[in-house]
């Protein structure tokens, strides 16, 4: 299973000159249903890999949100196309939605046109490194096995990665939701005859739900909790009763055409390689030595902590655990979300954060914090280059001897609702 965030950074890579090899478990792309919507942070990476323009042309532009009861009574929401539509610093930065095998193939195919090198069929088996390189132990399709040598591997390769696993052994803290299992589906069906915005999270203890344009043909993303420990099977089984349940119209299974289903979440992701971009192409053009990818992790984890994490949980609980019925008072953040659309100064003071792997928008406790909160999960590794290096000339002529530089990115496949 190619992994988006794996496919971006090569992608930013090979066009800085760097060699990339892509190692693939799968026989092919994979073209089952996943993410869809990809949040401002990650915007000025797509850009930068000279996709955005590509993104916007195949897929859709996101303006409008809110959050409505189950009976679609409207709650609070917002209008992005003004406030997010001419950020100072990135420009337009609005979410943009095009369906993930879409975009997988999209870069797949601009990391082949400039000469990019993928192996199919090739599982790693075991990674080992020593001061100068990186030797990766790949079983290859016709079942032998080989070593290939890189000075880099960058482990994309999901809930079994072996690279991760080389490094941390069976130890990597996490927990998983049991209050829901989320099950994502691609779904032709008329929304925006009952008044839906571009994206829409229905607040219910049990019935929760988020339906959001995908592009202009009419497909949506639907998102909704079901009980955990579910299997496929029996998810598939009851997913015609609970879109009857759910959604506006108590549609039957005639009424609406439905994709298969897949797992949610990927704008972080892409500013994870973004950043991770900066740093090796430090390397490579002599601007930073090795230790910015210590400071890499260290950043990159506190992110996760301080705002990811939190925020995640926040946004999740936003949809299930609180009363539809005072949620637009109670609230802190619908309650500002309300204000912001009565107020467009304040909305453009409010700097809405996009979390990593939600569809919906956070904004600093306080206006006075906004400067600290924009994009804050982003980071700048340029300010570490060294200062006689000439941060921001663009790309650095670098020596023949360090052509030899190459970065091995690794993807595996997963097990099912891994994302």
């Amino acid at each position: 299973m190619t992994r988006p965030s794996g496919l971006l950074l090569s992608l930013l890579l090979i066009r800085a000159g760097i060699k990339v090899h892509l190692l693939d478990a799968a026989p092919t792309l994979d073209d089952q249903p996943r993410a869809a919507h990809y949040g401002p942070p990650a915007i000025p990476d797509l850009r930068r890999a000279g996709i955005l323009d590509k993104i916007k042309s195949q897929g859709m532009t996101l303006n409008t949100m809110c959050w409505r009861k189950l009976d679609q009574t409207y709650i609070a929401g917002m209008d992005t196309s003004e406030t997010l539509s001419n950020d100072p610093e990135y420009g337009d930065v609005r979410t943009v939605s095009l369906a993930l095998q879409t975009l997988d193939a999209l870069m797949l195919e601009e990391f082949e046109k400039e000469g990019g090198q993928v192996s199919w069929e090739h599982r790693v088996l075991d990674v080992e490194q020593d001061d100068s390189k990186v030797s990766i132990k790949v079983q290859t399709p016709d079942e032998n096995e080989k070593t290939i040598e890189a000075d880099y591997v960058v482990g994309c390769d999901g809930a079994n990665s072996v690279v991760r696993k080389s490094l941390f052994g069976e130890d990597f803290p996490g927990f998983t939701w049991n209050q829901k299992q989320i099950v994502a589906t691609n779904t032709y069906y008329d929304f925006r005859k009952f008044g839906y915005h571009d994206a829409n999270f229905i607040i219910h203890p049990e019935h929760l739900y988020m339906a959001a344009i995908i592009d202009n043909k009419g497909l949506w993303r639907v998102t909704y909790g079901e009980e955990p420990g579910l299997t496929r099977e029996q998810l598939l089984e009851r997913q015609p009763k609970k879109f009857e349940t759910i959604l506006p119209g108590n549609p039957k299974p005639g009424d609406y055409e439905l994709g298969c289903s897949g797992g949610l979440g990927i704008t972080g992701g892409f500013v994870d390689v973004g950043c991770l971009y900066d740093c090796l192409y430090g390397i490579w053009t002599h601007q930073a030595d090795e230790s910015i990818l210590d400071l890499y992790s260290e950043v990159r984890r506190q992110k996760y902590k301080e705002i990811i994490d939190p925020i995640s949980t926040e946004n999740f609980k936003r949809v299930f655990d609180q009363d539809p019925e005072v949620a637009k008072e109670k609230d802190h953040f619908l309650v500002l979300c309300n204000k912001a659309a009565e107020d467009k100064d304040f909305a453009r003071q409010m700097h809405m954060v996009r979390h990593a792997n939600s569809s919906i928008y956070i904004c600093a406790k306080r206006t006075d914090e906004s400067a600290q909160a924009s994009f804050g999960i982003r980071h700048d590794f340029t300010q570490y280059y060294r200062k006689d290096r000439g941060k921001g000339k663009g790309p650095l002529i670098v020596d023949d001897a360090k052509s030899d530089f190459s970065v091995e990115h690794i993807e595996e496949v997963a097990p099912t609702g891994a994302d």
